[in-house]
């Protein structure tokens, strides 16, 4: 049997079950966006770039209020989240130019949900080649930026798509 490690994972994994509270609604609580990560504040939700990204420009979408199940969300947030999935996408291909996205969301712990109790969209943007020999053979993930450096490229990317936050 073969075995493919994710090394730059090693600290979500190690605290996850430690860790207390939703991450999500921590972040909303935060009292800087930028600290927290978050690209914009919606009426309804809000994106947030991704922690441990699979690519740079890895970001979610999730609703404001602590929600586990999407299928039970109010019209008004899922139009909300819709349109901002939209936005987003816009913005990730002006930013990266990308070759093509994942979009998905992973509902309950059965399906891999890392944070069971919120739900979120993953929007991934995606190269051809961008999963290569490094993570694979070299156990190294080379990320064209960091989290900060991702921040300062699309926060104004969305406060102009968007308008100022909320």
């Amino acid at each position: 049997m073969r075995y493919i490690t994710a090394p730059w994972r090693t600290d979500y994994v190690r605290n996850v079950q430690t860790t207390k509270g939703c991450v999500l609604c921590r972040a909303l609580k935060a009292p800087d966006d930028r600290e927290a990560s978050i690209l914009y504040r919606g009426a309804h939700s809000f994106v947030i770039l991704n922690k441990f990204p699979y690519v740079s420009g890895h970001v979610m979408i999730a609703p404001i209020a602590h929600r586990a199940s999407y299928d039970r969300s109010s019209a008004a947030l899922s139009a909300e989240i819709s349109d901002l999935l939209k936005t987003t996408i816009r913005i990730l291909k002006a930013a990266y130019r990308p070759q093509g996205f994942n979009v998905g969301m992973n509902l309950g712990r059965n399906a891999g949900a890392g944070v069971v109790d919120h739900y979120h969209i993953h929007i991934v943007p995606r190269w051809a080649g961008d999963a290569n020999f490094m993570p694979i053979v070299g156990g190294t993930k080379v990320m064209l930026e960091d989290l900060a450096a991702t921040y300062t490229h699309l926060r104004p990317l969305f406060d102009r798509a968007r308008g100022p936050k909320r």
